[in-house]
């Protein structure tokens, strides 16, 4: 808890200048889509290792010239950049979580694509172009694209569907000033569900879902 010193010359200020506006407006609340709650934020597959691996990874980093994190700045540097992603979606639906000192970006279907598409909906621009912006100047993260499907249809059908799906986002953030060195993509299929079984529309509507995860690259 922070306290602050000269409360009560703060209240009387506030009080003769109220129409000055001396009271700030609260920042708008951050809307945390019911639909992502059943899964959370303790799934393996957003704990584990980058895309492809750190290793090779990083090398591709290396050769964009992109400086690592040291060990002093990535804490501060990460929570920056959760807070400007978290006010620049603010009132849009997308949930923006900190994972295990990285930050996953969760994009429901109604942004994204209908059942059975690749297809990127009109949607999807607008909100990406606002992830764009602020992932390419603060490029000092891996991006992971993660692309999930409903339970409709087969495995297999499923995976290569999502694969094509995740490539899409990181064509289109690769497009829009992303570093292709930073930026790896890979189809999840129906492996790891928001909801299952899927009771309803709005549920496989949820799993549909693309993740957009951004791992501090460390020197």
């Amino acid at each position: 808890m922070t306290i602050y010193r000269g409360s009560s010359a703060l209240v009387l200020g506030c009080g003769l200048a109220a129409i000055a506006g001396c009271q700030s407006a609260p920042p708008p609340p951050m809307v945390v889509p019911a639909s992502f709650r059943p899964l959370g934020v303790n799934a393996p597959y957003l704990m584990g290792d980058v895309i492809g691996g750190l290793k090779p990874r990083s090398a591709k980093m290396r050769a964009a010239k992109i400086r690592p994190l040291s060990a002093y700045e990535t804490a501060a540097y990460m929570a920056d950049l959760h807070s400007e992603l978290r006010r620049q979606t603010a009132g849009i639906g997308l949930d923006v979580l900190q994972v295990a000192g990285s930050i996953v970006i969760r994009i429901p279907a109604i942004f994204t694509f209908d059942a059975g598409s690749a297809a990127m909906k009109p949607q999807t621009d607008a909100t990406l172009l606002e992830i764009a912006r602020t992932v390419k100047t603060r490029n000092r993260t891996f991006v992971d694209v993660l692309a999930h499907t409903d339970t409709s249809g087969t495995p297999q059908g499923n995976k290569a569907l999502s694969e094509k799906r995740a490539a899409a986002v990181a064509t289109y953030l690769a497009s829009h000033g992303v570093a292709k060195a930073r930026i790896a993509s890979r189809g999840m299929g129906e492996l790891v569900p928001l909801y299952n079984p899927e009771m309803s529309e709005t549920q496989k509507a949820a799993n549909r879902r693309i993740e957009i995860r951004l791992v501090p690259y460390r020197s």
